[in-house]
């Protein structure tokens, strides 16, 4: 019977080219405008790290003073290295790293190849296993590296085809900030989107390049990027702002947690180490602490940009528009053929058959529009790419959301069609028999 409901749209199409051309015209020009910002949004709100985000926690402690003190209000954003060193002395989850990010000089020996300024990230060795990151070559360094602070260096598969010509450049040297540092592991492609562990810079940017111990970029005082907040005197320290005992927090750490018993057992310990420094007087604030997932820390930080889910909503309320004009243009297809249809209601065919013609009808002009959508839906990623923004360049349109544009586009024009359809089914035949 479908088949047979598709036949008489495709005639209908024949006989009213025009009508039926509009109405491909409306869906895909919704379509193609919904399916760009979907598809942006979709891309920009994904899980960054699905194998492993629920077992993935940010840790904040509250160390601040009582200025500007509100009872309820969020612990600190980020961590001070006296908390953060100490967390990761003690180990008190199954993997913790503790890392910020970093701008490195970087001298190649390559010939050709001039001096660069490099993105970089100054962690510790949990962080790789930690977040699954994927090796080419070699792999990460060890917690003794951390401890005396080795100079070693992991780095990306783009930067080692670019200071090494590519190939396995394990235990080569790197001179970064006029210092050698020995290459231990090449990485194989990896680009978390968005850059959750970090997002006080910019989260949808191009990738870090350069990894080394958090350790070795404090003792070689190679400073870092981002957000700093102090709420004390830095100077005091002779390492500044950076200082061991500065009031400044300037540190992620995450922990590794797979289980909510140790979630739970994790928190109650953080409440008792802040319980300890308050007693010690560092810190001077009630017990505040928080232990976030992936997803949660995401949402909690508005990782995706305001302005695109405006554009989502904005192109969700074109689609809308068009879908009403459509509703329009199959009510006058429909009513146009009452003699037709009253016809077939003489002949037998009943307001359920009728009513299923139509939205027959209807669908298959979803389908059409949902081809010429799913091209201007291109066009609108590709002008996405051009854009100066950081997430620019991940605009593209995945199986899942090649999915999405087409049952989106059905089913938008099944929808517009149940009302031109309820009233396509409720012709008398008596009286289209009369008139003809």
């Amino acid at each position: 019977m479908f088949g047979y409901y598709f036949d008489l749209a495709l005639r209908s199409f024949r006989r009213n080219k025009m009508l039926t051309a509009l109405m491909v015209v409306a869906i895909a020009l919704g379509i193609g405008a919904c399916m760009t910002t979907l598809t942006v949004f979709h891309v920009l709100s994904g899980d960054p790290i699905p194998q492993k985000s629920s077992r993935l926690f940010y840790v904040q402690l509250d160390p601040r003073n009582m200025d500007e003190y509100t009872p309820g209000q969020d612990p600190n954003f980020q961590m001070t290295r006296f908390d953060g060193e100490a967390l990761l002395r003690e180990k008190r989850a199954d993997r913790q790293a503790l890392m910020t990010a970093g701008s490195v000089a970087v001298e190649p020996q390559r010939q050709g190849v001039v001096p660069f300024l490099s993105s970089g990230r100054y962690t510790s060795a949990d962080f790789f296993p930690m977040f699954d990151v994927p090796f080419q070559y070699g792999g990460g360094w060890k917690p003794s590296d951390d401890e005396g602070r080795a100079r070693v260096a992991v780095i990306s598969r783009d930067f080692n085809d670019r200071v090494f010509g590519g190939g396995n450049s394990v235990g080569k040297s790197l001179h970064l900030q006029q210092t050698e540092f020995r290459v231990i592991g090449v990485l194989d492609d990896w680009r978390p989107s968005p850059r959750f562990y970090d997002i006080t810079g910019d989260r949808f940017g191009k990738d870090e390049e350069v990894f080394i111990p958090l350790s070795t970029s404090i003792a070689l005082k190679m400073g870092n990027d981002g957000d700093m907040t102090c709420w004390g005197d830095s100077n005091s320290d002779e390492e500044g702002s950076h200082g061991l005992n500065a009031p400044c927090a300037w540190l992620q750490y995450w922990v590794e947690l797979p289980t909510s018993e140790k979630v739970a057992a994790y928190r109650q310990y953080l409440g008792n180490y802040s319980d300890q420094q308050r007693q010690a007087g560092r810190f001077v604030r009630p017990t505040n602490v928080a232990v976030t997932d992936v997803m949660g820390w995401l949402e909690k930080n508005n990782a995706v940009p305001s302005d695109v889910r405006m554009q989502l909503w904005l192109a969700m309320g074109f689609l809308l528009v068009c879908i009403v004009n459509t509703i329009g243009l199959l009510l006058a297809k429909f009513l146009r053929r009452s003699g037709e249809i009253g016809v077939r209601r003489a002949l037998g065919a009943s307001r359920r058959a009728i009513f299923a013609q139509c939205l027959v009808e209807a669908g298959t002009v979803g389908v059409v529009g949902g081809i010429l959508g799913l091209g201007l839906a291109m066009v609108g990623l590709w002008a996405v790419r051009q854009q100066p923004v950081g997430y620019a360049e991940l605009a593209h349109l995945d199986p899942t959301m090649l999915i999405v544009t087409f049952v989106i586009s059905v089913g938008a024009a099944v929808l517009a069609g149940l009302l031109p359809a309820w009233r396509a089914c409720q012709v008398t035949p008596a009286i289209q028999l009369k008139s003809q």
